[in-house]
């Protein structure tokens, strides 16, 4: 049974169909005015400018607050701690600047309490008196000066053999524990400890041990002299008496702000970051200005050595040994300024680099393409991380949460702070990132349906032909 062609009119129907057809399919490929419209950005937050500025005004105190918090973190730590406080200056007694002030002033004060030229006449007068003659009698008048000149001499070389020798060390520690309990003393307003203090005229580093180590010394040798040198109370300034009420005053700021400042600090900056209504943008202005905040705590350092050099005069220590005393003292704060300085920088590029700036998003984009080439390029040769991957991927960030966590916690609780730790974390937690970058495999998109959709066209308008 053959079938009946179709007819002229048949024919006219069915093309005007399918072209009815085609121009639907052609006005859905079309894109609309609508479709082409710039989409609106993702509103990344509905607070208005008054978090702006609250955010600002948090990030500015707790910068402010910063290089107050590094003092008085190390303040509280040499002035509480008779230990740290016998550690920091310890050292002190291998430096030949020391060792040379601590010979003069230990020279200086044997001389003011024996009277070596009393002594050396008193000893020529006795031999006279055992009745010598006239010549010589004049033989011992003209040793009398040369003698005691070599006492003198022989008194310098035997505490100069002392401080170069080991035991010196000893000793320096145990004056720097008996300085520090009366500076402890006086700080805390013990009225005998003030009288002590007043009387010397200075708080300091005292001799007194010394000296006395210094004397057994010189008897052992055989200088019997020696014997006559009192107990002396002698010491290396740090603080003059006139200031007893200054030192008391910051004692007690100190301890009141040293063991949580630092806390409220971080919490300042925090507190910015969070309530900020672009994060991102906060993030590297707080590591900027905590940077330039220990960049002023640096430059403060530097200013403060001219002015405890002017203020204490050349009569109760020599500019260098001031010089040395005042850089011990300020050498840890130093070292966690630059270390914060570090960490600042830090923040702000890490800021940058995740924000949504148009530089750090091509340096990212680029990243990204060159990890995803180099993963397809290692699928398509067989290997793949499978199920795990897909894990790490969907769980990205909580990953780099707790990295961040973890970063976070080793840099606050490691003390003291220091640019090898910074850098040595910061390296690792990006070695980490970018493993966990190339382990990770997001999911591959579908093929899209437009293909096949062109290929249908194709094939309809070939049979129609």
């Amino acid at each position: 049974m053959t079938e009946t062609p179709p007819t002229s009119h048949q024919l006219r129907e069915r093309i005007a169909q399918l072209e009815a057809e085609n121009r639907t399919l052609r006005e859905r490929s079309v894109p609309t005015p609508e479709s082409l419209a710039p989409s609106a950005p993702p509103v990344l937050s509905r607070r208005g400018r008054g978090w702006a500025v609250l955010s600002l005004c948090l990030i500015i105190v707790g910068c402010v607050l910063a290089p107050l918090s590094v003092v008085t973190v190390w303040a509280r730590a040499t002035l509480v701690d008779t230990d740290r406080f016998v550690a920091t200056y310890a050292p002190l007694a291998n430096s030949l600047v020391v060792q040379d002030y601590v010979i003069d002033q230990s020279v200086t004060v044997i001389d003011q309490k024996v009277d070596i030229d009393l002594l050396t006449a008193n000893l020529i007068d006795g031999i006279k008196d055992l009745g010598t003659g006239p010549r010589a009698n004049a033989a011992l008048d003209a040793l009398q000066g040369p003698a005691a000149s070599g006492l003198k001499n022989l008194i310098r070389s035997g505490v100069t053999e002392f401080v170069r020798s080991d035991a010196f060390a000893q000793t320096w520690q145990q004056a720097l524990r008996i300085s520090h309990t009366q500076l402890m003393a006086t700080v805390r307003d013990d009225p005998q400890a003030i009288l002590k203090a007043q009387q010397d005229g200075t708080i300091g580093i005292q001799l007194g041990p010394i000296i006395d180590r210094v004397k057994r010394s010189l008897i052992d040798r055989g200088i019997t002299v020696a014997s006559r040198i009192p107990s002396v109370n002698k010491t290396i300034p740090i603080a003059q008496a006139d200031q007893i009420g200054t030192v008391q005053a910051g004692y007690r700021v100190v301890i009141a702000l040293g063991a949580w400042l630092p806390w409220v600090c971080l919490l300042f900056l925090v507190a910015g970051v969070v309530v900020a209504r672009r994060r991102t943008r906060a993030l590297v202005g707080t590591g900027v200005g905590f940077a330039l905040a220990m960049l002023v705590l640096l430059l403060g350092f530097f200013v403060g050595r001219t002015v405890v050099a002017a203020s204490l005069p050349p009569s109760l220590a020599p500019g260098n040994v001031t010089d040395l005393l005042y850089t011990t003292a300020t050498h840890a704060m130093r070292d966690t300024a630059i270390a914060g300085l570090v960490l600042g920088i830090a923040v702000a590029l890490v800021g940058w680099f995740g924000g949504p700036f148009t530089s750090s998003q091509r340096i990212r984009g680029g990243y990204l393409s060159g990890v995803d080439h180099l993963r397809r390029r290692v699928e398509d040769r067989g290997v793949s991380t499978g199920k795990v991957g897909e894990w790490i991927y969907a769980q990205r960030l909580l990953i780099r949460i707790v990295i961040a966590v973890v970063v976070a916690a080793i840099i606050l609780l490691n003390r003291p702070l220091a640019v090898s730790t910074i850098v040595a974390t910061g390296l690792i937690a990006i070695g980490v990132l970018i493993i966990l970058s190339l382990v990770e495999r997001p999911p591959r998109p579908d093929p899209t349906p437009e293909s096949a959709t062109g290929n249908g066209s194709a094939a309809v308008a070939s049979s129609d032909v």
